[in-house]
């Protein structure tokens, strides 16, 4: 057995790539990173000591290569192998293959890997071990009165999970029978696309509910403790996007109660190495205790990881590379005390004002200030690729309370700048400060409360017009500085300083025209979209900062002017404006009727064929991007005209995929 890591292959990409190879410098140990062609110019990449191509772009072709990870590993004379968390990480027959290679595998056994796999199997150890469990069966393979007979016993509202996956992947919730069979496929054809195993099952839904997992780590030795709790309850579309510690949702009792099932759970199965024991916690009710039940057990490093080793000030990458080399884990009651209280929040590319829509795109500029830590696959910009999974960063701020970390966390958010794409730090930073979260929250967080209302700009009605104004003053300094011949501050374009300018912006679908005069290096009048701004005074403008008062009150803005873009910042958030081109190229006309790809991706399943009667709303196609798949549905009744794409085709944002015509064929 290797009693020593010299070399680490990491065999996983991004943000988590970069947060392994922090712990290695520590310790010295050197890094190798594994690259798709995607991510050739990756801050990961740059930030390893040796780095291997593995071809291809998506991860099929790339980070999911077994023989080409261990060819990269024999190239570089690697001794051991980290699979972070996605991909491989928690496939028993990559595991496996490590340990055939002579190498040494940063995790669980591949038995365990194989029984927790399954989460089916692994309900069954769990039951053995007297571990809490949700009333669940076996649907795949089902159809008929079978599958209906299967899900009533079950009882609804029920929840279809993919045994071999997670994230999000391959769930449905089915309120009745009646969504029971369209909700099977579909949750059958996304487990098999996402894992390569379309085994699913049914389990009851519990709701409202918190989400609360226990961080276990077990040695060679045969010793299991717990680094305590976090709680991951406030979730979109089953997917974890707020997570702290330690859960306020408990009682000491259920607390204790709690840390000794994650316990007895790892013993059960001889866990070695970093697990999280995940399970769902159903609140008091009417007298009744607050009650918990197995989820499954996660054989990896969990994202929110970071929260863990906050309020106990441990290194958890740094224990897993040392238990991976027959190390002991901790004695229990050495592991603490609890200091303070940490929050993560993930930062997707993702727009949840339509529903969550990936975003793809280049990132011009991305700073997260405050007394924060940031675990980011970024550095001050980058690009998001439609091959992958949208988060950009994790965000997370300790503090001595949950009020302090939260409040910490949500200012550091609202001052973020991400020129470029749309993300979902509005929505994050509403929720933060959202009495409800604030009073704890719960799963169904989400669903009482509108994302795309809290996914709104933070800055919105006159905030709105004045970083629209200080945009407009921007580009107009700009000009000067780009030709000071031809232009001033107080006139921009013309030398006519009492002559209106007008500077044309965008915000989304929504225009904005900001009017403005100026005479002797002062405004004269300001106005956004026929808002006029009370008593304007210029202090400065230059095409980095502008600072000018309305109505007596004076703000500075920090801007960046680009080719394509202006990015505002103001004391409270953060606004990237378009520069629309000021002439505009003659284009190719869309024919009437074109149902156009938002953003690249694969086209999954294709529902009408030409000829098909369709109504407003019926979906046309499903597709697949960065993980997540997108119902395409028709704008309008009408006749398919034209379907352009077939199952399997790779498609780029502005793809025609279907063209529905008018019922009258006008």
């Amino acid at each position: 057995m290797t009693t020593s890591i010299n070399r680490l292959l990491i065999a996983n990409r991004g943000e988590i790539a970069r947060r392994i190879m922090r712990s290695c410098r520590a310790l010295g140990i050197e890094t190798v990173a594994v690259y798709s062609d995607a991510d050739a110019d990756a801050a990961f990449v740059q930030d390893a000591d040796v780095s291997v191509a593995l071809g291809g772009n998506t991860p099929a072709e790339s980070y999911l290569r077994v023989d080409a990870i261990l060819d990269a590993a024999a190239r570089t004379s690697a001794d051991a192998v980290h699979p972070g968390y996605g991909f491989l990480a928690e496939n028993a027959a990559f595991a496996k293959a490590v340990t055939n290679a002579g190498l040494l595998f940063v995790g669980p056994t591949p038995e365990v890997i194989e029984i927790m796999g399954s989460k089916l199997e692994s309900k069954k150890r769990m039951a053995d071990a007297g571990v809490p469990l949700l009333p669940s069966a076996e649907l795949t393979g089902l159809t008929g009165g079978a599958l209906t007979d299967a899900a009533t016993s079950v009882g609804y509202p029920l929840l279809i999970k993919a045994s071999a996956g997670g994230g999000g992947r391959g769930m449905r919730i089915v309120p009745t029978e009646a969504e029971l069979v369209e909700a099977v496929t579909g949750a059958a054809r996304e487990a098999e696309s996402a894992f390569g195993d379309g085994t699913i099952y049914a389990e009851r839904y519990v709701s409202p509910s918190r989400h609360v997992e226990v961080q276990i780590f077990g040695d060679q030795q045969g010793r299991v403790v717990h680094f305590h709790e976090r709680e991951c309850s406030i979730q979109r579309r089953h997917q974890k996007i707020i997570e702290e510690a330690p859960s306020a949702s408990l009682d000491d009792s259920t607390r204790a109660a709690l840390h000794d099932a994650a316990v007895k759970a790892g013993e059960a199965i001889g866990y070695t190495n970093a697990g999280t024991v995940e399970f769902l916690l159903a609140p008091a009710v009417e007298g009744r205790p607050a009650e918990f039940f197995f989820l499954e057990v996660n054989t990896r490093l969990q994202v929110e990881h970071p929260v863990t080793e906050a309020i106990l000030g441990v290194d958890l990458v740094d224990l897993q590379l040392s238990v991976a080399v027959g190390g002991s884990v901790p004695a229990q009651d050495s592991i603490g005390p609890v200091n303070g209280h940490a929050v993560e929040a993930r930062l997707y590319a993702e727009d949840p004002t339509a529903e969550f829509r990936p975003s793809t795109g280049v990132v011009h500029h991305f700073d997260v200030p405050g007394e924060v830590r940031l675990d980011t696959a970024m550095d001050t910009a980058g690009e998001i690729s439609q091959f992958y999974d949208p988060m950009m960063a994790k965000v997370i701020a300790h503090g001595p309370d949950r009020v302090t970390a939260t409040r910490r966390l949500a200012s550091a958010l609202a001052s973020a700048t991400i020129d470029g794409i749309a993300t979902n730090r509005e929505l994050l930073v509403r929720t933060l400060r959202h009495p409800e979260y604030l009073d704890q929250g719960d799963s169904a967080f989400l669903e009482r409360n509108d994302p795309a209302n809290l996914g709104r700009p933070l800055v919105e009605g006159e905030l709105l017009d004045l970083h629209a104004a200080a945009a407009a003053l921007a580009v107009q300094a700009d000009n000067r500085e780009a030709d000071p011949h031809t232009a001033t501050v107080a006139s921009g374009f013309r030398n006519v300083a009492t002559v209106p300018q007008r500077r044309l912006l965008t915000l989304g679908d929504d225009e904005l025209n900001v009017d403005y005069r100026l005479r002797a290096g002062d405004l004269v009048s300001l106005g956004v979209s026929g808002r006029t701004l009370d008593t304007p005074q210029l202090h400065d403008a230059t095409a980095t900062r502008v600072d000018f008062s309305v109505a007596g009150v004076r703000r500075q803005f920090d801007v960046r002017v680009q080719p394509d873009l202006v990015s505002v910042q103001g004391q409270h958030g953060s606004v990237a404006f378009g520069r629309p081109p000021r002439f505009t190229e003659p284009g190719d006309v869309l024919e009437a009727g074109s149902t156009v790809a938002t953003m690249p991706g694969t086209v999954v399943a294709v529902n009408v064929a030409v000829g098909d009667m369709v109504e407003a709303g019926d979906v046309l196609l499903v597709m697949e991007a960065m993980k997540m798949e997108l119902a395409v549905a028709a704008s309008a009744a009408g006749r398919v005209a034209t379907v352009a794409i077939e199952p399997g085709q790779s498609v780029d944002a502005g793809t025609v995929l279907v063209v529905v015509e008018d019922p009258d064929g006008a």
